[in-house]
């Protein structure tokens, strides 16, 4: 990160006063995702919208006291730009790391250390712990698709605001399967042409959903062209990610 934002500044100031002696890092993660565009939360006032700076505090230890202090400061973090910090005691990154190799390793890819000394040194997600994960994430998508599917009860206007709402999750499990295969990256469109080159999908199935992201609304008749394939590519990406490492 070329120049630490005065909003972190001010965080790091903070932070440091509320925990003292038992501070150390301030990380700043989610940067390249936010020039890509990412499906961050947005703040600012009416016709200005700007991505929240996400940001990682680590102490030796975290009590009730600690987090009444960082609960007083939050409306002034907010105003500033700044998403609520994660609160992380030292050591604790490192054990949850198989259970949340999703979160944490996407934070472990795209960070900059803004104060202290960096928590991740050394830490690596286990391919297995990711896959299970990704697994978990895609089946996950294929239920809630196709039981959205079902509640529609045949309406295409219904399956229209379906296949819209279920863009931004698809952007972000494809992105998943792709740092599985070892690909880093932020752009969604590249992700999903990827996933439907992994999986043998129809070309368009993912990327064509995946570029709904942001969109408020589809046609009927589009909806009833994209879900036939939608579904058969959600599909692959199960058996996909399912069978990953054991082939």
């Amino acid at each position: 990160m070329a120049q630490i934002p005065d909003a972190v500044v001010t965080l790091e100031r903070d932070v440091r006063d509320i925990f003292g002696g038992r501070f150390q890092s301030l990380v700043v993660y989610g940067q390249r995702a936010h020039a890509a565009g990412g499906d961050d939360a947005h703040h600012g006032g009416a016709g200005h919208e700007r991505a929240l700076t996400h940001t990682l505090v680590v102490a030796e230890t975290l009590g009730a006291a600690d987090l009444q202090a960082c609960a007083d400061r939050l409306g002034a973090w907010n105003d500033a730009g700044l998403a609520t910090p994660l609160l992380m005691a030292a050591h604790e990154f490192e054990r949850a790391l198989d259970v949340f190799p999703l979160e944490f390793g996407a934070i472990v890819a795209d960070h900059a250390v803004a104060a202290g000394r960096d928590p991740f040194d050394g830490a690596r997600v286990d391919p297995q712990d990711l896959r299970r994960a990704s697994e978990s994430q895609a089946r996950s998508h294929l239920l809630h698709l196709r039981e959205g599917y079902v509640e529609t009860r045949g309406r295409a206007d219904a399956l229209a605001v379906l296949i819209v709402a279920s863009a931004a999750p698809l952007a972000r499990l494809v992105t998943t399967l792709a740092r599985l295969d070892g690909v880093e990256t932020h752009d969604a469109g590249a992700a999903a042409r990827h996933a439907e080159r992994a999986t043998g999908a129809a070309a368009g199935a993912v990327a064509n959903i995946v570029a709904l992201e942001g969109v408020s609304e589809i046609s009927s008749d589009a909806a009833r062209q994209l879900i036939g394939p939608y579904l058969e590519a959600v599909d692959r990406i199960v058996a996909f990610v399912d069978g990953w490492g054991k082939r």
